[in-house]
């Protein structure tokens, strides 16, 4: 059998010996004759896992004690109505504009009457291929909120200083790059993330929120109101379960990793790698601005839309799954997550190199 390395953007790539100790207990759980599957929400049982996996979160993130940690449904797309219908009914919000998903969350929050969204900055003029400045300038001090979202799946691109906004809170959509960053919660008034690229299948989105941002506004929704969540402790309805197991499960791996720290030069490692080689290339290079490339999402392209699609097709056979671009940009894209192992990227580069060769390359 050969050896497969996924490269998928989500739902991506697992940790081996998280996979293999949900398999170890996934018809019999801690010995009572269930799978975790099949576990109530309101048991014992399934009460230890949702904590251990909030104090397990709040370690490997150090969040703070006036911080709510909610385990949620919807995906990350929901946080896009659920953020200004919580914080800013009657108010203004901030966006930047950096991609596809920040695109998506301007246009969710414009379909809310009440709440006034303004974009202070953008990078759309230049498809998306860099991060643009954000000034103190720019924000509002009568804001609700300044929305960024930390790393841009689809595009390539990242914070890699976040915007400074004063007293006002700063709303970060954290997806696909939460736990492979060192960042200090503290620097937000709220996170959220999806689950199905560093912390577990789909079906589960993260929530960190402060305190004081709870209960700002009545929200016409129990589903949708945060306060509600924190007070039900993510329990108000029947939560994704087994999402929430394997997330606890990551993130005793991540722990034993070494934290977000270690997850951080880990990831550090991996990118660095297939930066380099993509400089070195002479057939392969990537369109992103380099002070703003992502360590999680790396495209790439030839120039040429038929060699990529080649080399896509002989990648494949190669077992280096899911390397197309997404159909907005187009060409390749290597999504290097936690769970990602450093022997596939040499793989990668490795056949990046047997490729150029073959085709053109000097």
């Amino acid at each position: 059998m050969k050896t497969v390395y996924n490269f998928s953007a989500g739902p991506a790539v697992l940790p081996k010996p998280v996979l293999e100790k949900a398999k170890s207990e996934l018809l019999n759980y801690q010995n009572s004759g269930m799978s975790v599957m099949e576990l109530s929400h309101r048991s014992s049982l399934f009460e230890s896992i949702i904590q251990d996996a909030e104090q397990l979160l709040r370690e490997l993130m150090q969040i703070p004690n006036n911080y709510r940690v909610l385990f949620l449904q919807g995906g990350a797309s929901l946080q896009f109505t659920m953020i200004p219908l919580n914080l800013a009914q009657n108010k203004k919000a901030q966006y930047i504009n950096t991609g596809t998903w920040s695109k998506k969350a301007i246009s969710e929050a414009k379909k809310l009457s009440n709440v006034t969204v303004e974009v202070i900055a953008s990078s759309e003029e230049k498809n998306f291929t860099y991060i643009p400045e954000v000034t103190e300038e720019m924000i509002d001090p009568d804001a609700a909120y300044v929305h960024i979202t930390t790393n841009n799946t689809i595009e390539g691109t990242a914070f890699t200083t976040l915007p400074k906004t004063g007293k006002v809170p700063l709303v970060a959509d954290m997806s696909s790059n939460i736990l492979a960053n060192e960042y200090n919660v503290e620097d937000f008034g709220v996170i959220y993330a999806g689950a199905q690229k560093n912390i577990g299948p789909a079906g589960l989105t993260v929530v960190i929120i402060r305190e004081d941002l709870l209960g700002l506004s009545e929200v016409p929704s129990a589903m949708l109101d945060y306060k509600i969540q924190a007070e039900s402790h993510s329990l108000y309805n029947t939560p994704p379960t087994f999402s929430i197991y394997m997330a606890k499960l990551v993130f005793e791996w991540i722990k034993e990793q070494g934290a977000a720290a270690g997850m951080f030069k880990q990831d550090q490692e991996k990118a660095a790698l297939l930066y380099q080689a993509l400089e070195r290339s002479s057939l392969f290079s990537s369109p992103v601005n380099p002070a703003n490339r992502s360590l999680t999402n790396i495209p790439f392209i030839t120039g040429n839309e038929t060699l990529d699609k080649k080399f896509i097709a002989e990648a494949t056979e190669m077992g280096l799954e899911n390397l197309k671009g997404h159909r907005l940009v187009g060409g390749m894209r290597a999504s290097l997550y936690n769970a990602f192992p450093i022997a596939g990227v040499h793989a990668l580069i490795d056949f990046m190199q047997a490729f150029e060769k073959e085709n053109g390359g000097n």
